[in-house]
Parts: structure tokens; C-alpha cells; sequence
């Protein structure tokens, strides 16, 4: 049983451990996510391991988020305040979470990095922590740990469930914002998580990001949200979001979409041409970064199980460090291929497969495939797996509880 509306939970989550491997190294790590996914935990909790397994370190702590660390909002007084507090006889860590609000931190921070003697690790806002700026922000090498909300073995964890295969439904209506655990009814649940998104919307983009025509933006964020799992076009979006008194563009449409994905709020998945072994330029598929997204703003009603589970398994393919594309083959879609080195998986995504119709229609696609390479279709059996002409059937909620 779920006891809800309680004293939240902090638990180990696999970020932890990426962060402990990386001790030593002279990147500068940062941890990036869509806003209340963990990473300030994620920070504390690295802190506490620190302070409990290294006696000869030295940490220097700094959140943003506290009153006490006012005084150093700018740089300079930033660089100041970590050299006061440097020890020369220890390992010196600096741990700043919301780094963002100190104007110009990078300065900081590329000081620190070139004399050589702090490991850094860093928290902030994606509005200027994007994956695509690091390279440029900083001058040393920077290390991404790339935090997501729980997953279901997390949130299964956090709950202190056992059943893989009942708990799930559950977890299909809760998402992973595990703030929101906090909330004992579902409609505070919701307006938490609606919340969460409004505030991506106004401090990450339309604040952050200078974004001119915030209707658009949110109309945009609306359409990517009742179509996942659908093929999209930056030219489907600006046709049918076009309006004669506020007429639109491909080119507005497609930067508010890549700022979306910056944010973390999607996930854009390209095509794959199995046969022809490229990659497919026009159209993608979008993913929410949190499945609960959808209903706290759009609501559950005609919920299509299919699409959301859908959404899953792609987030939880990234989660498992797979470059994660839709395959195409023949006219017929492949929901993902998934690659990870020399390893690649073919995987189909339905819900209720127990009528045969829908059995042979979501296997087809898989057996048309003649290389190698494993292959799955993952439903709500309730079952466990079993094998259909080489094909692995698996239940989502069992897929998704396992630890890789």
C-alpha cells in the first residue's frame, strides 16, 4: 500500500554512484534535468557521502537556495569566499547547487577549474546549464550527469513496494515527480505537477529565454503533449497551430520546440531506416520527460494507455544510456531501436495484446526484421515473459522494474 501525504523520502538513486566515480577527476561535473527531478537531493546526498567516507576532504558547499549564501551572489565575492575556505593539507570539493543565480558564475568556476587544485560540482537552472552551451560556458572539460524523475524501480523503492507487475497502475497515474508523493489526494497531485510545468514555462523560457510569444509557446507544448508517440513535423505543428490573426512560422515553431527539449519538458526521438541503415532527417517523435505531465493539463480523459506507456519505456531507454530512435522498415514502424555500442534492440510498445488481431499486428513489424538482433514486445500482459518466433513478450511493469 502507498502511505502518501508524508515526510518525503530521500533514497539512493544510481546518480549517486556516477557521481562517486567521478571523484578525482579534473572535469567539472555538472548535473542537469528537468526542474524537481532530484538534482539538489542528488547534491545533498553526494555531500553527505563525502563528509561520511572521505575524513580527508575539505567541501565547500554553497546553495543558492539559502538565505546564508546571499553575500556571494556575485563572482567575485564567489571566488573569495571558496578561497577563504580552501585547505591545502586536503581534498578540496566545491559544491554549488542553483549556480545560475550568481551573476556570471562561469568566471568563478573557470578560475577554479585552471589552478587545478578544487573538484568542482555543479546544480542549475537549464536555462543556463544546456547541454549544447557547456562546451562553450566553461574552458575545461565538463562531465554531464543527466537526472531524470524517479523511475518505476525507484518509485517502487521509495514506496517500499515488491509486486513489479500490480503496483504498476499505480505508477502509471503518480509519474515520477516524486514531490508530488506529498500530495494525498490526486488533485493536489496534479496541481503540483501542472505547478512544476508552469514554472519551466515561465522562469526557464519565457523569462530566461526571452520568449516574445508565450500563447504559442504554451499552445505548442499543448499539441506535442496530446500527440506523443505520433510522427511530428515542425511543418504539421505550424499548420495546424496556424492562425490568420497571428500568423506563425517554421522557423518560430522550430525554435520554441528545441527550447522545450532544452528544458528537458521533451525528448526528441528521430527515424531510423533499419534497411538502408540511416538516419531519417524530417519528422521525429516527442517524448514528455515525465509521463504525468499530460494529465495534470491536459486530464485523463480518452487516455490512450498505449501512447503512455509508450512514453515510458522511451524515457526509460535514455535512463539506460541507449541512443533511442523510431525505426522504419518497409512503410511499417518500429517504435524504438535502441543502441548502445555494439548492442541493439528492437522493441515494440502496445497495451492489451490479448486479442490476436492486435498480437500479430504489433509482432509483424519484428519479424519483418532479419538481422540478429534481439527483439521485444513489451504490454500489459500481467504475465511472465515468454518467447513468439524469437520474440521476447514482457510485461511493462517487470521490463521497467529491472536494475540494469
Amino acid at each position: 500500500m502507498v502511505n502518501e501525504g508524508e515526510k518525503m523520502r530521500v533514497i539512493e538513486r544510481k546518480y549517486l554512484t556516477q557521481l562517486i566515480e567521478f571523484i578525482g577527476t579534473p572535469d567539472i561535473k555538472v548535473i542537469t534535468g528537468v526542474r524537481r527531478s532530484g538534482k539538489s537531493k542528488l547534491l545533498e546526498s553526494f555531500y553527505e557521502y563525502i563528509i561520511t567516507n572521505y575524513h580527508d576532504s575539505n567541501v565547500i558547499y554553497i546553495d543558492f537556495n539559502k538565505l546564508e549564501f546571499e553575500d556571494y551572489l556575485e563572482y567575485h565575492k564567489l571566488y573569495e569566499f571558496i578561497k577563504s575556505r580552501f585547505e591545502a593539507d586536503k581534498n578540496n570539493f566545491v559544491l554549488i547547487d542553483e549556480v545560475q543565480n550568481c551573476v556570471n558564475f562561469e568566471k568563478t568556476i573557470n578560475s577554479l577549474y585552471s589552478e587545478g587544485n578544487h573538484d568542482i560540482y555543479l546544480t542549475g537552472s537549464n536555462a543556463f546549464l544546456l547541454s549544447s552551451d557547456l562546451a562553450t560556458l566553461f574552458t575545461g572539460r565538463t562531465i554531464e550527469i543527466k537526472v531524470t524523475p524517479f523511475s518505476y524501480s525507484e518509485y517502487m523503492k521509495y514506496f517500499n513496494l515488491e509486486s513489479k507487475i500490480e503496483c504498476f497502475d499505480k505508477y502509471v497515474l503518480d509519474g515520477g515527480l516524486a514531490g508530488s508523493y506529498l500530495y494525498p489526494t490526486e488533485k493536489g497531485k496534479y496541481d503540483y505537477i501542472a505547478n512544476v510545468y508552469g514554472t519551466i514555462i515561465e522562469r526557464d523560457l519565457v523569462k530566461r529565454k526571452k520568449i516574445r510569444n508565450k500563447v504559442l509557446l504554451k499552445k505548442i507544448a499543448a499539441f506535442l503533449m496530446d500527440n506523443i508517440s505520433n510522427i511530428t513535423s515542425i511543418n504539421s505543428v505550424t499548420k495546424t497551430l496556424n492562425d490568420k490573426l497571428m500568423p506563425i512560422n517554421d522557423k518560430t515553431v522550430g525554435s520554441y520546440i528545441e527550447n522545450l527539449c532544452q528544458a528537458y519538458l521533451f525528448y526528441k526521438i528521430p527515424r531510423y531506416d533499419i534497411k538502408g541503415k540511416k538516419y531519417l532527417a524530417s519528422s521525429e517523435k516527442y517524448y514528455l520527460s515525465d509521463h504525468a505531465f499530460k494529465y495534470a493539463l491536459l486530464g485523463k480523459k480518452n487516455m490512450n494507455y498505449g501512447r503512455v506507456y509508450e512514453n515510458m519505456v522511451a524515457l526509460e531507454l535514455l535512463r539506460r544510456g541507449y541512443e533511442v530512435y523510431v525505426g522504419v522498415l518497409y512503410q511499417k514502424e518500429i517504435d524504438f531501436v535502441a543502441i548502445k555500442r555494439n548492442e541493439k534492440i528492437y522493441i515494440q510498445v502496445s497495451d492489451d495484446i490479448s486479442n490476436q488481431d492486435t498480437f500479430d499486428r504489433e509482432v509483424e513489424p519484428l519479424l519483418k526484421i532479419k538481422d540478429a538482433y534481439p527483439k521485444m514486445l513489451i504490454a500489459r500482459t500481467k504475465h511472465p515473459e515468454y518467447s513468439h518466433e524469437g520474440i521476447k513478450i514482457i510485461d511493462i511493469g517487470e521490463w521497467l522494474a529491472t536494475i540494469e
